[in-house]
């Protein structure tokens, strides 16, 4: 039997999901906590083989939740179950070491199969969450500027000559020049009107 512990804070999910997960033959539900720390207790007291977890709950939410519930015990899975679906949710999720992430839209043979997959060590995920995921991949992430190199293109977007940008700033014009090649290095373009086209594509500016 793979037993699992229910995470939510609306009694009427969690008996839902209770119902659905008792009517299938290898599947038991040994508990259910409505918050992210009652959550956490339950999960290193009964040992389950799955946490089925939700992620926004009040006292903590479910990304905190996993995490703790996964630095505490290698042997319990952790696979969360929202109505979220924003890139932030997913990736904090993954992040934090969750097996899977499903919706609640899910069909009770979708989760059931969920269920008995990530016990078996798998990761599964939604298809609109796996595409939100191949999409982060293939995104890179915008390069990083540092404060002042940001704040030298901001000047140069406004118009500024290198000699103003130094006044504006109390620094030397030659310092300017070391801040612009620095940012036209991290952002791969040759010259101020494309570090600043650049920047502002990727919202730095």
């Amino acid at each position: 039997m793979i037993r699992i512990l229910l995470v939510d804070d609306h009694p009427v999910v969690r008996m839902g999901l209770r119902g659905m997960l008792d009517a299938e033959p290898d599947l038991t539900v040994i508990g259910e906590a409505s918050s992210g720390v009652e959550g956490v207790e339950l999960a290193l007291a009964e040992r389950p083989d799955i946490v089925l977890m939700d992620l926004r709950m009040p006292g903590g939410d479910g990304v905190d939740a996993t995490a703790r519930i996964l630095s505490s015990s290698s042997g319990i899975r952790v696979m969360v179950l929202t109505t979220y679906e924003s890139d932030r949710d997913i990736l904090r999720a993954i992040e934090a070491g969750a097996s899977g992430y499903l919706l609640k839209d899910a069909s009770p043979a979708e989760l059931a199969d969920a269920v008995r997959a990530a016990a078996r060590g798998e990761t599964v995920l939604a298809p609109s969450v796996a595409s939100t995921l191949v999409r982060q991949v293939r995104s890179p992430a915008p390069p990083a500027l540092s404060a002042r190199e940001t704040e030298v293109l901001r000047l140069v977007a406004a118009g500024l000559t290198n000699a103003d940008i130094g006044k504006r700033l109390f620094i030397s014009e030659a310092t300017v020049k070391t801040h612009l090649l620095r940012a036209f290095n991290k952002l791969d373009v040759a010259d101020r009107t494309a570090a600043v086209t650049t920047a502002m594509r990727h919202g730095l500016l």
